[in-house]
């Protein structure tokens, strides 16, 4: 029986969908490996972009006690509700009347349950430590506030940047002061700070100078080879070019540019109509259909729809080349880790920045900017003539492995054993 108990408080979490919930479910699948039990604190919404039961199912043989709010079931209890995306407007517009009341975000409504449930898990267990995932960053101020109450360490690991997060909206100055504030209020006394990568560390060091390097802790996105194992062999229909993309376009990122860069490839390589096809996964906002719609794309673009984890790896597999596209600097998408799991010949959209750096590092990667039609239509001719050569690239299994889910939770581990061992 492992003795060292962690609390894990992650308000995404399955069975709730999407890129979110990947890096902390993960890290509580090989905690225990490690000497380090996790019990999870989440949230248990009805409604959502996306569920995959296939997610939880992962944690099926580890024992994992799961404590959610609300923790009372009724028998008119709705059934999980997959709603659509707003458009880009309605989610701009609602972000910002959200974040002009609720600070630090919509979610500090769940902490005052949070708390509550996490009494009775600090009652019921011996809980040597706090693991906050964020954003949300409410999950930060529940953990500051059970670390004090009962004086263990407490860790916070930034999947993206706070205050400077491009997609915060700051009504008036005081609203991005208090913003500062509260990250300082947390920074102060959390005892380790895990990011996922150098440009969210070096943010974060340069605004608040009383931290040290030694304070922030990279730990970067990966993959589970684990979710790369089937039964069966998959096979490449070597008659059939196939582009994929996996993953939402949310916010302000849109396929326009690439889906206009496809329809002159289509237009300029002879017999690309007949065998080139690109294959969306993921939940599509109506203006991006009705976009394939007007470029006369729908006999090449097959959108799936939101798919299982599983059934999405599969797709990425059975892909000749995976598409990533990303507007800004700050985000770190999870999704690229999972393209350098699958080992296929990447198609970055993106500014110059930390993701491009390290898609170019697999010496498998194509790059351009995200808006760049004429460069876009220009690589995929590349990569088309490349594919019939049956010379694509691929990410080398040595530098694949680095991003091992398995690998980075044994540094996570390594960190909770030395902040419980100050104390």
């Amino acid at each position: 029986m492992i003795e060292n108990k962690v609390l894990v408080i992650a308000y995404y979490f399955p069975p709730m969908g999407l890129s979110g919930v990947q890096r902390t479910l993960k890290f509580v699948k090989y905690l225990p490996d490690f000497d380090w039990q996790p019990v999870v604190l989440t949230s248990n919404p009805r409604s959502y972009y996306a569920f995959d039961q296939t997610l939880l199912d992962e944690l099926s043989d580890k024992n994992i006690e799961i404590v959610r709010t609300p923790t009372k079931k009724t028998k008119n209890e709705k059934p999980l509700k997959q709603v659509k995306f707003p458009s880009y407007f309605i989610q701009k517009t609602g972000r910002a009347f959200l974040q002009t009341i609720f600070q630090p975000d919509p979610k500090i409504r769940w902490k005052k349950t949070a708390l509550r449930l996490a009494d009775e898990i600090f009652k019921n267990n011996d809980i040597r430590a706090i693991f906050a995932t964020a954003p949300p960053f409410t999950d930060f101020l529940i953990a500051r506030e059970l670390a004090k109450t009962y004086n263990v360490p407490f860790i916070v690991d930034y999947r993206d940047v706070w205050v400077d997060n491009p997609f915060h909206f700051y009504a008036t100055p005081f609203h991005k002061v208090y913003a500062i504030n509260l990250e300082k209020e947390i920074l102060t006394h959390a005892d380790k700070i895990i990011v996922t990568t150098r440009h969210i560390k070096e943010n974060i060091l340069r605004r608040y100078k009383f931290l040290t390097q030694e304070d922030v802790v990279i730990i970067s996105h990966g993959y589970d080879p684990e979710d790369f194992l089937f039964d069966e062999k998959i096979y490449l229909n070597p008659n059939k070019f196939t582009i994929t993309h996996s993953g939402v376009f949310q916010d302000d990122r849109t396929p326009e540019y690439f889906l206009k860069a496809f329809a002159n490839f289509l237009d300029l390589k002879k017999g690309a109509k007949e065998n080139s096809f690109l294959k969306l996964i993921g939940v599509m906002r109506n203006e991006h259909t009705k976009l394939i719609k007007k470029l006369n794309l729908d006999n090449n673009v097959n959108i799936t729809g939101y798919l299982n984890h599983k059934d999405a790896v599969r797709n990425l597999l059975d892909s000749d080349i995976l598409w990533l596209m990303l507007n800004d600097t700050v985000r770190s998408p999870g999704k690229l880790y999972e393209y350098f799991g699958a080992k296929k010949t990447l198609l970055i959209t993106s500014p110059d920045g930390l993701m491009k750096r390290q898609a170019l590092e697999s010496k498998a990667a194509f790059t351009t900017l995200p808006n760049d039609i004429e460069a876009i239509t220009k690589a995929l001719l590349e990569l088309y003539d490349l594919w019939k050569q049956r010379n694509l690239p691929i990410p080398s299994e040595s530098f694949a492995n680095q991003f091992n889910r398995k690998e980075l939770t044994n540094l996570l581990a390594n960190e909770l054993s030395r902040v419980t061992d100050i104390v």
